[in-house]
């Protein structure tokens, strides 16, 4: 069963992860203590997290794309991979 399926090239993922990224350790507050490189990393694994979590929820397979909800599903996904990660971390 396929939950997640990306329409997006290798730059694009950068991108998308990148913004995703990004707008998450605003979220979180993490904004200063990484760069754009762990952003990239954030929003990736934020889409693919996002993602899995809505075909979950909705039912089907989500497909990652260029798209307002796209962008939503990852960010939510990165701040919750973020928030996780902030649990670990403090102790």
């Amino acid at each position: 069963m396929e939950l997640v399926q990306s329409q997006l090239g290798c730059i694009s993922w950068i991108v998308f992860g990148a913004l995703a990224g990004w707008v998450a350790s605003l979220i979180t507050g993490r904004n200063n203590r990484q760069g754009c490189l762990l952003n990239i990393v954030v929003g990736v694994i934020g889409a693919f997290l996002g993602g899995a979590l809505a075909s979950l929820i909705f039912g089907g397979t989500f497909a990652i794309r260029w798209s307002l909800s796209s962008f939503a599903v990852a960010v939510v996904g990165a701040t919750l991979f973020l928030l996780v990660v902030n649990l670990f971390s403090r102790r």
